[in-house]
């Protein structure tokens, strides 16, 4: 936390609003960024429509989450809620993954997409063990709604979400017989980090949280069940229930600099802020009620969201280069097969609804791995040949085009800006080489852009 005597005024530091400068303008690289870090990537149109509008009319769009506009459709929660549902009554893992797949290339509020599957990496839950879709897709859909909330409410929520206490036995901690893993993990990954507790607020979180189980697929309060005795958490003493001891964490500073950190995660890339510039978004969010809308908002109108540093300095994972690569190759109406997406983004390393442990996914340079290095190549020669992906055509930018013309166009809108020392260049003579067409050197650039290592930072 800043002292009174240090504290900077709202025209200073990385968290002052950004205004477009000859240092820093409001140009095509940093157009691309706001979309590729706040959603899915951009396309041409809606590139050159935050170009021609500016910096404060796109920013309104995307926090109000009508930024995505390709592909869009105004009947989405009435197709959407079909699909969920045919999802759910088929018992269909990868169905219920198409349902999401979907919603995030058709909804035009990408940011909240991308927030929703923040907080599945943060509440990480995997159905391997739930068993059950209906629950996971409530869950899902509690991220969404909740994604720009006051971190209370989507607290209260989560801890209580049928999905998440399956997870972590919940049902299997009573009075007598404590099962810590609910109470560990809402301390240690949820709420305060390591370092932040003891193994005896564990076990009295523990306590605390006797009688929160599930009936009927609901999450019911057994009061009959609760651990009435006295309990002392993080240094205080009372007959604490659970939801005293979500207030708690709540209320610890920790708790603050924890979503500080996720959100800077999310949007930043390494090393594009300091600890202590994180210390103070904390302090700003503990000012605002933890409200994760204005933390969010603070970040993506700020200096440091557009400062040189945080430009193409963070990993893409998986997800966001499926979904990112669909929309920059404008593949939005039709849209290719959802499954195949899907089947795709399992394959780089990110299988929705199964995280690999309750600490979730290791983002940044983890999703790098060889395998899923060469699983991102294939995916973008699948997605620019198209027929392996459902479509019944090449996408119309790969149409009545020039390897010279496309390579401009999406290393302007994948990457911000030509990397230089002839990389265009090299692309269109690669891409010749290999074809005995136009259309087929196109093709052949596409999907070396996509999977061009310049293309897996954002």
């Amino acid at each position: 936390m800043l002292e009174p005597s240090k504290t900077r005024s709202a025209e200073e530091g990385p968290w002052a609003a950004y205004h477009p400068s000859p240092e820093a303008p409001w140009d095509l690289r940093r157009v691309a960024h706001l979309h590729r870090r706040a959603g899915f990537a951009a396309t041409r149109a809606e590139v050159e429509r935050d170009l021609r509008e500016g910096h404060e009319s796109s920013l309104r769009r995307v926090l109000e989450g009508h930024g995505q506009e390709a592909g869009t459709r105004s009947d989405l929660e009435e197709i959407a809620g079909r699909i969920g549902d045919a999802a759910v009554e088929s018992r269909d893992p990868q169905r219920l993954k198409a349902w999401w797949i979907f919603r995030m290339l058709a909804s035009p509020d990408a940011l909240g997409e991308r927030l929703a599957l923040m907080w599945h990496n943060h509440f990480a839950t995997s159905n391997r063990k739930v068993d059950d879709l209906a629950a996971m897709r409530r869950q899902i859909d509690t991220f969404r709604r909740l994604a720009r909330a006051p971190f209370g409410e989507l607290l209260n929520a989560a801890v209580r979400d049928p999905a998440l206490l399956t997870w972590l036995d919940a049902p299997a901690n009573r009075k007598g017989h404590p099962n810590e893993n609910l109470g560990r993990e809402l301390m240690e990954l949820f709420t305060l980090g390591i370092g932040h507790f003891t193994e005896a607020d564990v076990k009295d979180a523990a306590r605390a949280l006797a009688g929160w189980t599930i009936r009927e697929g609901e999450f019911l309060d057994n009061v009959a069940a609760h651990d009435d005795g006295e309990k002392i958490i993080l240094g205080q003493k009372g007959r604490w229930t659970g939801a005293d001891l979500v207030r708690l964490l709540l209320d610890h500073p920790a708790t603050a600099r924890r979503i500080a950190g996720r959100l800077c995660e999310t949007f930043l890339g390494e090393k594009a802020v300091s600890s202590g510039e994180i210390d103070e978004l904390a302090e700003g969010l503990r000012t605002h009620g933890l409200d994760v809308g204005w933390g969010v908002a603070t970040i993506l109108r700020s200096r440091a969201f557009f400062a040189e540093a945080n430009l193409g300095n963070r990993v893409i994972g998986p997800v966001e280069f499926v979904v990112g690569a669909v929309r920059s190759l404008e593949c939005c109406d039709p849209m290719p097969g959802t499954l195949r997406l899907a089947e795709w983004c399992a394959r780089i390393g990110q299988d929705l609804f199964y995280p690999p442990n309750v600490g979730g996914w290791r983002e940044g340079r983890a999703w790098l791995s060889t395998r899923g290095m060469v699983a991102r190549a294939n995916f973008a020669t699948a997605l620019a040949s198209w027929k392996e992906l459902g479509l019944d055509g090449p996408p119309a930018i790969l149409r009545d085009t020039t390897p010279e013309r496309l390579v401009a166009d999406l290393a302007g809108r994948c990457l911000g800006k030509d990397p230089g020392g002839g990389w265009k260049a090299r692309i269109v003579a690669e891409a010749r080489a290999g074809a005995s067409s136009e259309a087929g050197a196109a093709r052949r650039a596409a999907a070396m852009i996509l999977s061009s290592p310049e293309a897996q930072v954002g």
